[in-house]
């Protein structure tokens, strides 16, 4: 590499001369892939040992780099750890876009594809994190904000992506948030191996019919449960409740039963 001598007044000093593998946008190509490698060995460490167990070494080893490599990059736990979060939230955020980017934005297609994204080891990791979070305190100063500036992000997105919901807003925000609670904790309990996995598609139907009967746009009539002859599980059904009349004639009947068996 050649060297330029610069004259700064009596003196002069030596300058490298900047090749172009040394380009201020290599450096930052270079920068951002280390970065990335380091991002994605901490999730991955994090889903292969649990929060609790994870360590810095461990971290650079998965990255295959050098703790003071990785330090040059993040200065601390902390900020790798910040850094994996904000990287979670991103891909599930992605993953959410693929899904509802679909000519079908039937609830039931949705609950579908939101429960697949569930079955990832992306999900293990945020439940790993989240869980830690209630006893470390460093941890839920991270995680917390995150977590509340992605659930905002995501009632948004998911409300510009389902125009079918326009008028009923109010209504779109209680439907997202019972059906991720839902699913997120049944997801949990089948991770944990304790909820029967015959018990997983009922649930998801009633999830589906839960939000269906919410928007008149899918349905406006209630639901009530029948047992499926296919699956051999109760799931859902759409099913129109009997009118004025037939309830009268049913209440009458109950009574006029009620005095027979008086008498």
């Amino acid at each position: 590499m050649k060297v330029l001598e610069v004259r700064t007044g009596f003196k002069s000093r030596a300058v490298k001369k900047k090749s172009r593998t040394n380009s201020p946008s290599l450096q930052a190509t270079k920068s951002a892939q280390t970065r990335r490698k380091v991002v994605d060995a901490t999730i991955h460490c994090i889903i292969k040992f649990g929060y609790a167990n994870i360590t810095t070494p461990q971290i650079a080893a998965e990255a295959g780099l050098s703790r003071g490599a990785m330090r040059h990059h993040f200065r601390n736990g902390a900020a790798i750890i910040k850094a994996a979060v904000i990287e979670l939230h991103e891909r599930r955020l992605r993953a959410f876009r693929r899904t509802s980017e679909t000519e079908s934005h039937d609830p039931g297609t949705m609950v579908q594809a939101y429960w697949k994204q569930l079955q990832n080891p992306t999900f293990v990791a945020f439940h790993e994190l989240a869980l830690a979070a209630r006893t470390s305190t460093k941890l839920a100063r991270i995680l917390l904000p995150l977590e509340r500036e992605f659930r905002e992000r995501f009632l948004e997105e998911a409300f510009l992506l389902f125009p079918e919901w326009s008028t009923e807003r109010e209504a779109f925000g209680i439907a997202m948030t019972f059906s991720q609670t839902f699913l997120e904790g049944m997801a949990i309990r089948v991770l944990n191996d304790t909820m029967d996995k015959k018990m997983v598609a009922p649930m998801l139907k009633l999830v589906e019919n839960q939000i269906r009967s919410m928007n008149p746009a899918f349905a406006d009539q209630p639901m009530e449960m029948r047992s499926s002859a296919d699956a051999g599980v109760p799931v859902l059904e759409s099913k129109p409740l009997p009118n004025a009349s037939v309830l009268s004639r049913r209440g009458k009947a109950t009574k006029l039963s009620a005095l027979e068996s008086a008498t």
